[in-house]
């Protein structure tokens, strides 16, 4: 069976008709698990860079830091596409 692209119907669109914000957009689904996929990936790369010697030495991790590796990577994945999108729909 063929997939297809998913339909922008799914997509979030506000009441009032307007362009969804870019929270919304960021947050939604097919933006989100991309953006999930993309933190996983440098997020791991990042904390092994980061906190390397500890891991291997079987020290202790700062939490937040380690947190933070994947938070933003996520962010900045998911606020581009966001933007990619939204320039995308208004743009004749």
């Amino acid at each position: 069976m063929p997939v297809t692209p998913r339909s922008l119907a799914t997509d979030p669109v506000s009441p009032t008709g307007q362009p969804p914000s870019l929270l919304a957009l960021m947050f939604s689904r097919r933006i989100a698990i991309s953006a999930m996929r993309v933190s996983a990936v440098v997020g791991t790369v990042l904390n092994l860079i980061n906190n390397g010697p500890q891991l291997w030495q079987h020290h202790s991790v700062n939490v937040w830091q380690a947190l933070l590796n994947y938070v933003v990577p996520f962010c900045v994945s998911a606020y581009s596409a966001a933007r990619n999108e939204r320039s995308r729909r208004s743009s004749p």
